[in-house]
C-alpha cells in the first residue's frame, strides 16, 4: 500500500483486498476507469502516514496542506488585519471588516457567516474595492434588499461602476454591478448565464437552503459561471445541519460532493421504519472545524463588541411593489402641499414691506392654518401607508427570526400593533400600547425578558418608549416614525440599558419613495448627530495653540523679567552726572532729527523719533528711561560730539 500524489489529490494504491483501509479513513471512490481511492483534504490523507507507504515529498504535502488549513481556520475568526482597502472619504472599514475582506481575497469562493448587525454588505463591496481585477459583479439577494444594497454600493464604491436593479422584465444586462432578486432569476436564467461576472454575490444565501427549488438551480446556474463567489448570511444552518449543504456544496463541491455522505455523518442520518431520517444533529465540531478550513468566515458580536458603537442604525428601504399606487398618491399629495405652503409665503413676503397691514395679517394667518391642515392631512396619509406595509414589515421581521432569538418591534398607531401582533403569532408575540393597565403591562415585560417562547415585543412609541427593560432583546424595528427624534432614541434606550452586553442594531423599515423614508434619513442623521455631541466617546480636547500662546507668555514673562533684573543692575550704579550726560545726548539728537525714516546723519530715524524727543523735551528724566535713551541712542553716537560721545558710552 502506497499514497501518491498527482495534480493536488492524494491517490491511494493497493490491492484489491486492502480496498477497506481507504474507506475507512474516508478517502473516496473514483469508478470512472481508472478506478482509485482519493482525497484533496491532507488532514484525511493524514490518517494514512503510519499505515501506507509514502514518499516524503507526499509527507511534506499532508503537513503543510494541514498548516494552510489551521491559518485559514484562525483567519476565520479573525477580528483585525493589517491590509490597506480602499474606502470613500470620510468612511473605514472596522477592524474585524478588514479581516472579512482579507480572507474573501484569499480564497475564490467565501461564506460571510458574520451574525447580523456586523456589515457583511460592507465586508462585500470592500472585496470588490480591494481588487481592481473585479469589473463586474452580480448580486443576488431578496426583493427588499435591492435598494439597500444599490445605497451601500453608492456609499461604499471607490471607482465609477454603474449600477443596475433587474425589475420584472427588465433586466440591466450591461451594467457593470446588476443586482436582482430571487424571485426572477428564473426568467432571466439564459441571459445571466451567459454572461461571465467576475463575482457574485449572494445575500442571504439561506433562501437556497434546498436544492430542489427553481431558485436553488437558477443560482447555480448563474454563479457556475462566475470566477468568484461570496455568500452572506447569518445563518448557514437555518435550523438543522441537512439545510446547510446546498450552500456548501455551491462553495466546495469536493469537500461537499455527496449529501448521502453528508447526512451520516453530520445529520445522524439512518434508516427506520418510515425511510431515511436525516433531522437531526452529529459531529457538528467536526463540520465547523471543516467550513472554517474551506471557506466559512464567522465572527459573533461578543467577539468584535469592542468595535462596535453602542447603537447601530439601519434604514431598510422596502421596493414599492403592492403598495406603488399608494406611494404616487402620497408623492402627489406632498407636492400640492409644498405648492400651496410656497404660495402661501409668497404672499406674505409680497406683503412684508407693510406688516401693520390688515392683509399681511390675513396671510401670516392662512399661512398658519395651512400648515396645521398639512400636518393633520400628513399624519393621516403616513398612518394608511404603514398599515398597508405591516405584511411586508412583517416579512421582514420573520426572515430576521432565522437569526434571533428576540426582536423589538415599535409602531405609532394601534392598528399598526395590533396588525403586526397577528402577523407575528407564531413568535409568541406580547404588546403593550395604550390603555393597557399595568399589571399587564409588566406580565408582558416580563415574560419577554423571561420566557424564550416570547420573541417578539411589540409596543407603541409613547407608550412603551419609556419606563420599561426590554434587554432580552438587541435588535429593534420601527414599523412607524415619530415626529420628535429624541421619542424614537428614548424607544431605543428600552434595550440600550444596564444589563445588556450587546450593541443594538436599530432598523427603520420604510417604503422606497414614501414619506417616512425621508424622515427616516433624516432621523438617522440627527441622531448620529446628536450621539456625537453627547453619547460617543468623547475625543481629547485639541489644546495645542492654547497650550502653544501660554507657554509663549510665559517665556515672554521670563524674559521681561530677565531684563527688568538686568536694567535695575544698570541703573543702580548711574549717577545724577550720567543721567545728565545721557539727556544732553537725547537732546543734541533731538535738535538734529528732521524725522527721516532711517539713519541718515541727521538725528533719529523715524522709529526712534517721537520716543527720542519725547525725553529729550522734559526738565529731567529717571535713571530707567536713561538706560532706556542710552540703548536707543547708542546707534547715533557718530553724530555727537567727540567728548560727549566719549563720557557717555566710553
Amino acid at each position: 500500500m502506497q499514497l501518491l500524489l498527482r495534480n493536488g489529490n492524494f491517490i491511494f494504491e493497493g490491492t484489491y483486498d486492502e480496498k477497506d483501509v481507504p474507506k475507512a479513513a474516508g478517502l473516496r471512490w473514483h469508478s470512472i476507469v481508472p478506478k482509485f481511492w482519493a482525497t484533496s483534504d491532507p488532514r484525511i490523507a493524514a490518517r494514512l502516514i503510519d499505515v501506507v507507504d509514502m514518499a516524503p515529498e507526499v509527507r511534506e504535502a499532508i503537513d503543510s496542506g494541514i498548516a494552510e488549513k489551521t491559518v485559514t481556520a484562525e483567519l476565520s475568526r479573525a477580528t483585525e488585519a493589517d491590509i490597506l482597502i480602499p474606502a470613500p472619504e470620510g468612511l473605514e472599514y472596522r477592524p474585524f471588516q478588514k479581516a472579512g475582506i482579507q480572507f474573501t481575497a484569499t480564497h475564490n469562493n467565501t461564506l460571510i457567516a458574520d451574525e447580523m448587525g456586523l456589515g457583511k454588505t460592507i465586508q462585500a463591496i470592500g472585496t470588490i474595492n480591494l481588487d481592481p481585477a473585479i469589473t463586474s459583479a452580480i448580486i443576488i439577494c431578496p426583493a427588499s434588499l435591492r435598494i439597500n444594497w444599490k445605497r451601500e454600493l453608492e456609499a461604499w464604491l471607490t471607482r465609477p461602476m454603474t449600477i443596475g436593479i433587474a425589475q420584472g422584465n427588465d433586466l440591466p444586462i450591461d451594467a457593470d454591478i446588476l443586482i436582482i432578486n430571487y424571485d426572477i432569476l428564473d426568467r432571466h436564467i439564459e441571459a445571466l448565464a451567459a454572461r461571465t461576472f467576475n463575482i457574485a454575490i449572494v445575500d442571504e444565501s439561506h433562501y437556497i437552503k434546498n436544492q430542489k427549488t427553481k431558485r436553488y438551480k437558477a443560482v447555480k446556474a448563474i454563479v457556475s459561471n462566475t470566477e468568484r463567489k461570496v455568500f452572506l448570511t447569518g445563518t448557514p444552518i437555518p435550523n438543522r445541519p441537512k439545510e446547510g449543504f446546498a450552500i456548501f456544496n455551491l462553495l466546495d463541491s469536493q469537500a461537499f460532493n455527496n449529501y448521502w455522505r453528508y447526512a451520516a455523518k453530520f445529520c445522524n442520518g439512518h434508516k427506520n421504519r418510515f425511510g431515511y431520517d436525516d433531522t437531526g444533529s452529529s459531529n457538528l465540531g467536526e463540520l465547523q472545524t471543516i467550513l472554517r478550513e474551506s471557506f466559512m468566515i464567522r465572527r459573533l458580536k461578543k467577539d468584535v463588541l469592542t468595535e462596535l458603537p453602542s447603537k447601530v442604525r439601519q434604514v431598510i428601504t422596502l421596493p414599492t411593489n403592492g403598495l406603488a399606487n399608494m406611494v404616487k398618491a402620497e408623492q402627489k399629495k406632498v407636492k400640492e402641499w409644498e405648492d400651496a405652503l410656497k404660495a402661501a409665503q409668497s404672499r406674505i413676503d409680497s406683503l412684508a414691506e407693510n406688516k401693520d397691514s390688515a392683509e399681511y395679517g390675513k396671510a401670516v394667518q392662512a399661512l398658519n392654518s395651512l400648515v396645521k391642515v398639512a400636518f393633520t392631512e400628513m399624519s393621516q396619509v403616513r398612518h394608511e401607508t404603514s398599515l398597508a406595509k405591516v405584511p411586508y414589515v412583517a416579512d421582514h421581521i420573520k426572515e430576521m427570526m432565522n437569526e434571533l432569538d428576540k426582536v423589538v418591534v415599535f409602531s405609532h398607531h394601534r392598528d399598526v400593533a395590533d396588525a403586526l401582533e397577528e402577523a407575528l403569532a407564531d413568535f409568541g408575540p406580547v404588546k403593550h400600547i395604550g390603555g393597557i393597565n399595568d399589571t399587564k403591562r409588566d406580565a408582558n415585560v416580563q415574560a419577554f425578558q423571561n420566557d424564550p417562547s416570547v420573541r417578539v415585543f411589540i409596543g407603541n412609541i409613547q407608550a412603551a418608549g419609556v419606563g420599561i427593560t426590554l434587554t432580552a432583546a438587541s435588535t429593534v424595528v420601527f414599523a412607524e416614525m415619530d415626529w420628535v427624534p429624541s421619542n424614537m432614541t428614548q424607544a431605543e434606550d428600552r434595550l440600550h440599558r444596564m444589563g445588556q452586553n450587546d450593541s443594538v442594531l436599530v432598523q427603520h423599515v420604510v417604503v422606497d419613495g414614501s414619506l417616512d423614508a425621508k424622515m427616516a434619513a433624516i432621523l438617522v442623521a440627527k441622531q448620529k448627530v446628536i450621539d456625537q455631541a453627547l453619547d460617543d466617546e468623547p475625543q481629547a480636547l485639541d489644546d495645542s495653540a492654547v497650550m502653544g500662546a501660554i507657554f509663549g507668555a510665559k517665556e515672554q514673562a521670563i524674559k521681561a523679567t530677565a531684563k527688568r533684573e538686568a536694567d535695575a543692575v544698570l541703573t543702580a550704579d548711574m549717577t545724577d552726572e550720567n543721567v545728565a550726560d545721557i539727556h544732553a545726548v537725547l537732546r543734541v539728537l533731538s535738535d538734529l532729527c528732521d524725522g527721516a525714516h532711517a539713519t541718515d546723519g541727521s538725528g533719529y530715524n523715524r522709529m526712534d523719533t517721537a520716543f527720542g524727543k519725547q525725553l529729550a523735551a522734559q526738565s529731567s528724566i529717571t535713571k530707567r528711561q536713561a538706560l532706556a535713551g542710552k540703548k536707543m541712542a547708542h546707534k547715533y553716537q557718530g553724530q555727537l560730539p567727540a567728548d560727549l560721545a566719549q563720557k557717555v558710552f566710553g
